[in-house]
């Protein structure tokens, strides 16, 4: 059987009789049940999953093959069946041939016998016999390992749920080698969500769709990074719902939560939402149609529905990008701006950023004392501490340099330095870089680039509350703990204003993740998705108030220029807060 496309039901008004409001009020109330160290989904975010998925009582579900991968006490399980109910009474299906439709997993038996009984107690008070609603209770719920055994499984339209959250670190290390070779994106100190990802989007059929309420952080972090590419390949994104400030579960817990949907298919337009509301029992089945219309409309705009913040993002992310999905209008002015200016590194400015040197023993290769080795075996290095409250200000710090422009130095041409290295030689060969390379154990991780040292360049430290870019002016080489803007076009001062401004902030705020505290990280590959004008494009009166806001580090001037550079003075308010 082949999965039924959802966009032209959700497009209309659904009737209440048709809905889990009307259709679905024969069946008596049910709550599910909280086991210890579990949080359960509350009712009206399992409806609103259910909407955007498409698994609604006004199609014919009988046909089609939905999974629950993790069912606890049932909270997607028991609307799913209601809604699979109401639409066989409508089409005259026998239920008791539906055995079929729904697969829910549970990995504790206990859970297990209580979803079956209280399918059984649906059931009944939906006038299903005690024969069959036992029969289907037992056909419906299986104790086992989803992830173990959804490759045995038949393809399937539907993957709903909410997957548990637990990090591999908690888990048995021989059940983690086994996700770990089943799921190629289960990578780093990825959580088990990851896996659960996976799974349900391979077990789809072609338009068939995977959604979950998970946490939000895949979407942004190093190890979801391999997920994001699975989706971006071979998937298609139709909306993420940010419900960070939602009551969504039956116990108050801080897990970034956000509704995903995913069908197998071409990669289309998608609805980004977010909403500031702690519930909205009532309005579901509104909501769902309204972000279906936005997602299929190419002039939806952005909008609100009663407190939900919405966009259309015509264009995904690709390959293993982040998606910065946290609000609508800040997604979809980050995706105008991606498509209107050049990233700020590039060949055809000759603009490159990258940090600075790491040497795998900072003890060793960085001194403030100029006489122990050959002076042209020190390089100044600039440190953190150099950048701070926006000026630099050299602390002496030096490298210890193993390198000349054309590789490592022969330590018999420099005496002091093969002194000092043998001195210390156990040491810098137990390093793992000195393992690797036995016979250059004297090297730093990273090579020297001496032809920096002598340019003019930005730095940044790493993390900060917001973007401070610091003006070397050629005198010293970057340590590991600071990052560098390097450009052959652009003037370095007005550059530094740019980057000053709440518009580059803006940027990094995007796709970087806020660490304790509300600080940034400002690394290499977080300053490349910095987009800016072409440097030509900017007139000499804004190339002189960049370079003044730069140089007296005035945040509000850099960031007036720039949002008439990039065309923004209509959302200095809203978005940045000018």
């Amino acid at each position: 059987m082949t999965a039924i496309s959802s966009d032209s039901l959700l497009l209309r008004e659904p009737k209440r009789d048709e809905t889990s409001a009307g259709a679905l009020s024969l069946f008596p109330e049910y709550e599910p049940h909280e086991k210890n160290g579990v949080v359960y989904t509350k009712s009206w975010v399992a409806e609103l999953i259910l909407d955007l998925a498409g698994y609604r009582a006004d199609r014919d579900l009988a046909p089609l093959r939905a999974v629950e991968p993790a069912a606890g006490d049932g909270a997607f399980l028991l609307p799913m069946i209601k809604r699979l109910v109401a639409s066989c009474r409508k089409r005259g299906h026998r239920l008791a041939e539906c055995g079929h439709a729904i697969i829910a997993y549970e990995l504790d038996e206990f859970s297990a016998k209580r979803a079956r009984g209280a399918i059984i107690t649906l059931l009944r008070g939906a006038n299903v016999s005690e024969q069959d609603a036992i029969l289907l209770a037992n056909r419906w719920v299986r104790t086992g390992d989803y992830l173990l055994e959804a490759d045995t499984l038949l393809p399937v339209d539907f993957v709903i749920g909410n997957p548990p959250y637990v990090r591999l670190e908690e888990i048995n290390p021989a059940v983690t080698t086994l996700y770990r070779e089943k799921y190629q994106t289960m990578v780093g100190r990825a959580d088990l969500y990851v896996a659960f990802f996976e799974a349900a989007l391979r077990q789809l059929k072609q338009n068939g769709i995977c959604a979950f309420i998970c946490a939000d952080r895949w979407m942004l972090n190093q190890y979801g990074a391999e997920l994001r590419r699975l989706v971006t390949a071979s998937f298609s994104v139709e909306a993420v719902v940010e419900m960070h400030e939602a009551d969504a579960f039956e116990l108050e817990v801080s897990s970034y939560p956000a509704i995903t949907v995913i069908r197998r298919a071409k990669q289309g337009a998608a609805v980004v939402a977010s909403t500031k509301s702690k519930e909205l029992p009532e309005k579901v089945a509104d909501l769902a149609c309204q972000l279906t219309n936005i997602r299929l409309h190419p002039h939806a705009g952005l909008q609100t529905i009663d407190g939900v913040k919405a966009a259309r993002i015509e264009d995904w992310f690709s390959g293993t990008a982040p998606w910065p999905c946290v609000s609508p209008e800040r997604l979809a002015l980050l995706k105008r701006l991606e498509a209107e200016f050049a990233p700020l590194e590039s060949v055809e400015t000759k603009t490159v950023v990258g940090i600075g040197v790491a040497t795998g023993c900072d003890e060793i290769y960085i001194t403030k004392i100029n006489s122990m080795v050959e002076p042209s075996r020190l390089l100044p290095l600039a440190m953190a501490c150099d950048a701070k409250d926006g000026r630099f200000t050299w602390s002496g710090h030096y490298l210890v340099n193993p390198w000349e422009e054309k590789g490592l130095v022969s330590l018999c041409d420099y005496p002091r330095l093969a002194a000092y290295f043998e001195k210390h030689r156990q040491r810098l060969k137990n390093r793992n870089v000195g393992k690797r390379n036995p016979d250059r154990w004297h090297r730093t991780i990273d090579r020297v680039n001496h032809d920096l040292l002598c340019k003019d360049k930005l730095y940044i430290p790493d993390i900060k509350n917001r973007i401070y870019p610091v003006l070397d002016k050629g005198q010293t080489y970057p340590h590991h703990n600071l990052y560098f803007v390097q450009s052959d076009i652009w003037d370095m001062e007005v550059l530094g204003g740019l980057l000053l401004s709440r518009v580059a902030q803006f940027f990094v705020e995007c796709y970087g993740v806020r660490m304790r505290g509300g600080y940034l990280r400002f690394q290499a590959q977080y300053l490349r998705r910095i987009r800016v004008p072409n440097p030509a494009s900017i007139s000499e009166g804004q190339a002189d108030d960049l370079r003044n806001a730069f140089r007296g580090y005035n945040v509000d001037k850099a960031t007036c220029v720039a949002l008439k550079l990039y065309g923004l003075d209509d959302l200095a308010g809203e978005i940045f807060g000018h």
